[in-house]
């Protein structure tokens, strides 16, 4: 393998990854409604809610219209600065852990990458 092949197939490339959480509160939303459908890689959607009593950065967790549940306030600030601001599309979110056998705080786990628009 010539040199510029070798450089090519090593390149530093930096990871996507955001963040990644238990999805909070699902046991109080939609979510058994579609829990059937919530595979590994499932694409989500995140929805900021302005509107939240509890939460000033409240970002809900959707799935087909369906309310999940949210992104824990201790992992929220960035995410919800940002969609604020008008910058969701450049998150990609989706179901990264699934075990219905424990707790419903624990069921689901939610990864948050930046898109690769390249």
């Amino acid at each position: 393998m010539d040199k510029q092949k070798m450089i090519e197939k090593y390149r530093y490339e930096p990871s996507r990854h955001v963040d990644d959480f238990h999805l909070a509160g699902f046991a109080y939303y939609d979510g058994l409604e579609v829990i059937d459908e919530l595979t590994l890689g499932q694409k989500v959607e995140l929805v900021r809610e302005y509107d939240n009593p509890y939460d000033e950065k409240a970002v809900a967790i959707f799935y087909k219209g369906k309310k999940l549940g949210y992104i824990p306030s201790s992992h929220n600030s960035f995410i919800s600065t940002l969609l604020f601001y008008g910058h969701g599309n450049i998150f990609e979110a989706q179901i990264q852990m699934v075990n219905t056998e424990v707790h419903p705080e624990r069921q689901f786990r939610i990864v948050i990458k930046v898109k690769d628009n390249r």
